[in-house]
C-alpha cells in the first residue's frame, strides 16, 4: 500500500466548527493541508499550503500540534495516510484558490459521510474531547 504524507491545519472556531476544504475533482472533505517539499518540516508545510491554498497567513507560533495520525486516504483508493495535524484557535478568512474547489466549517459533532477518515475517525473526536474538557 502506498504512503501519503501530509501536513493539514484544523482552524477551529469559538463555535467548535472546524474548516474543510474539497480539493478540485474529489468528493471528501479535508483539512487544508499537503504533501511537503523535499527537506521540509510538517509545521512549515502546513502553513505554506494553507497560504497557497487559502490565502491564509498564519504563523508557526500559533499553531498547537495535535499530533500525526495514520488513516486511509479519502481521495486515492488503496493509498495509506499520514498526517501531522495542528490546531490553530482563532477565526479566519479563506479564500478559496490553487486547487481547492470549495469550503466549509463542519461540526466535530456531527460528521457527515463525506467527511475524510481522518477528520471523521482521528481529528474530530479528539477535538470534541478537548471541546468537553474545557466547557
Amino acid at each position: 500500500m502506498t504512503l501519503i504524507t501530509v501536513a493539514a491545519i484544523a482552524f477551529v472556531r469559538d463555535d467548535g466548527r472546524v474548516l474543510t476544504v474539497r480539493k478540485r475533482g474529489t468528493s471528501r472533505w479535508m483539512l487544508p493541508g499537503g504533501k511537503p517539499e523535499a527537506g521540509e518540516r510538517p509545521i512549515d508545510t502546513a502553513v505554506r499550503e494553507v497560504r497557497e491554498e487559502l490565502g491564509i497567513e498564519v504563523s508557526p507560533d500559533e499553531l498547537e500540534l495535535l499530533g500525526a495520525f495514520d488513516s486511509h486516504a479519502a481521495n486515492e483508493v488503496g493509498h495509506a495516510l499520514r498526517a501531522t495535524v495542528f490546531a490553530a484557535w482563532h477565526e479566519v478568512d479563506p479564500v478559496v484558490q490553487a486547487e481547492i474547489d470549495g469550503l466549509r466549517w463542519s461540526d466535530p459533532e456531527s460528521p457527515d459521510d463525506a467527511e475524510a477518515p481522518l477528520n471523521r475517525d482521528l481529528v474530530f473526536p479528539l477535538l470534541r474531547e478537548r471541546r468537553g474538557s474545557v466547557r
